[in-house]
This record gives C-alpha cells, structure tokens and sequence, in this order.
C-alpha cells in the first residue's frame, strides 16, 4: 500500500482525500492489463472508461472555472502508479484541451469540451518539429493569413496521440519581432479546422502540412496585441 499520508496536508480538502478513495476504487477494479497488446486501443480504451467514470472532467474547465490542479495532480500520481498508459491518457486529454478551456472561444467549448470530459474525443498535442523540441522561440511551422483564410504550413513530429486522435492542438508562428521568443499562455489560441489533409500514422507520429487553409471563422481570437504565435486544432 503506497504512503497516503499527505493527504492529510491542510493543502488538501475533504472532495480531494474522496477523489483519492474513488480513483484508487476504480484503477483497482479497471486497470489489470499491464501490458497491452494494442497500445492504441488500449489508449482509446481507457479514455472512453475515464470518461464514463467522470475523471476526464477535471480536466477541463467548467465555465469561468479552470481545472483545479490539486485535482489533477492526484489523479496522475495515482493513475501512473496504476498504469503508465493510464496516466498518459488522462495527461493528454488536459494538455491536448487546455488551450480552449483557457483561451477558446464559446463555440469551441461547447463542441469540444464535452466531448473531450466524456472521453468521445481523444486529444492531441503537436509542438515539436524536426529541428525543434519544446524550444518554442525556435519553432518553423507558420499561420499565414490570405484573406478570410489562415494557411497553415510546416512540420510536427513525435505527437502525442498522433494517429489515433480525433483532433490536434498545433502550434504555429504567425510573425517575428517582439513576442516571438516567448509563448505565454495567453497568447496560445486554439481554433478547429474541418480539414483533414494532415497525416497521421502511427505515434509518434510526423505530419507536414504544406498549404492546409483554415477559415476565418473557424479560427481564435488573437490577443489585442496582436500574439505572434498561436495554436490551431483541427479533426482527424
């Protein structure tokens, strides 16, 4: 039995010392495959049952409300003791949908959101490039606008999900100059894309895309100040 003790900290309430009982209840009862044979649906799988169980809920906002992270931060140190995949899958869904609890627009949390706390969608996360891991400043891929359409070129590798998500949080550089170095949070904007030209085989996966077009719709407000970088999404 692993030391629960520092759920008594005063850092925790009682709902976060019931959400430990509850999900340690249900790896338990769920989580007996150590070793998956098919790794992508053994994913698929356990974001479908994270959602029908409630967990996926915590990650994503409700309203005004962002996730709570003390929450979360339970929830993955007991899902990774479970099950690494486990983890994975419920890790994924948070980052994958992150942006649009933050920054999206009305629309987009209400299709997707939903969606993703029910575990009928499975999130994606593309940032690293070829020449380019988690150094954002140094990111190629751009968003180029060309009337009421962004065009979106460039190249993601090792995505999180690739291949089996139903759709992808993609980072893209819309300028240089003052801004560029850095990508706080509030600069990062998701926007959903019908298009499905990019491809995904297999995780982790590569995809170019080399002149996929986004609507002028479909895309997030950017920042009054104008952000110079931000994140697209898009179906599968």
């Amino acid at each position: 039995m692993s030391d629960r003790t520092f759920l008594a900290w005063p850092f925790f309430e009682e709902r976060h010392r019931a959400l430990a009982a509850e999900l340690e209840a249900w790896c338990e009862a769920t989580i007996h495959d150590a070793e998956a044979a098919d790794p992508d649906e053994a994913c698929r799988s356990l974001v479908q049952e994270l959602g029908s169980a409630g967990f996926l809920k915590l990650c994503v906002g409700d309203g005004d409300s962002r996730p709570d992270v003390r929450s979360l931060a339970i929830c993955r140190e007991i899902l990774a003791r479970y099950h690494g995949l486990a983890d994975f899958a419920f890790a994924m869904q948070g980052l994958g949908s992150g942006a649009i609890s933050l920054f999206g627009t009305i629309e987009q949390k209400r299709e997707w959101l939903p969606r993703v706390a029910s575990g009928k969608a499975v999130a994606a996360f593309a940032m690293t490039e070829p020449e380019c891991g988690s150094d954002a400043a140094n990111m190629a891929s751009s968003a180029m606008r060309d009337g009421n359409e962004w065009v979106l070129v460039g190249e993601k590798t090792y995505i999180s999900n690739g291949g089996i998500a139903d759709f992808y949080l993609t980072f893209a550089r819309t300028g240089e100059g003052e801004g560029s170095r850095g990508y706080p949070p509030s600069l990062c904007r998701p926007a959903v894309s019908k298009s499905s030209s990019a491809s995904t085989p297999l995780p982790p996966t590569p995809w170019r895309a080399s002149s996929m077009t986004m609507s002028e719709s479909l895309r997030m407000r950017l920042s009054a100040n104008r952000a110079k970088a931000f994140a697209l999404a898009w179906k599968r």
